[in-house]
């Protein structure tokens, strides 16, 4: 069961990654500093990919964070 939840954590942290760096930088951040501030924005608001990766980040954050509480656990109260 441990094992189960070393190799989904180790999956979603990649994939965490992944979708964190594929974000539009805000301004002022790193994403400046390699280049990101370049690009103009056309559009006002944000658009349904962007909303779309913000979901989908923050539910890949949500079984990230699980595993860590579940191995936590798992390690704390085994025998």
């Amino acid at each position: 069961m441990i094992l189960l939840f070393e190799v989904l954590l180790v999956i979603t942290s990649l994939i965490l990654i992944l979708l964190v760096l594929l974000h539009k930088g805000r301004g002022g951040g790193l994403s400046d500093m390699f280049g990101g501030g370049v690009s103009s924005s056309l559009g006002g608001g944000s658009s349904v990919a962007e909303r779309n990766l913000d979901r989908f980040t923050v539910g890949v954050g949500v079984i990230w964070f699980s595993c860590i509480v579940a191995l936590g656990l798992l390690t704390a109260y085994s025998v």
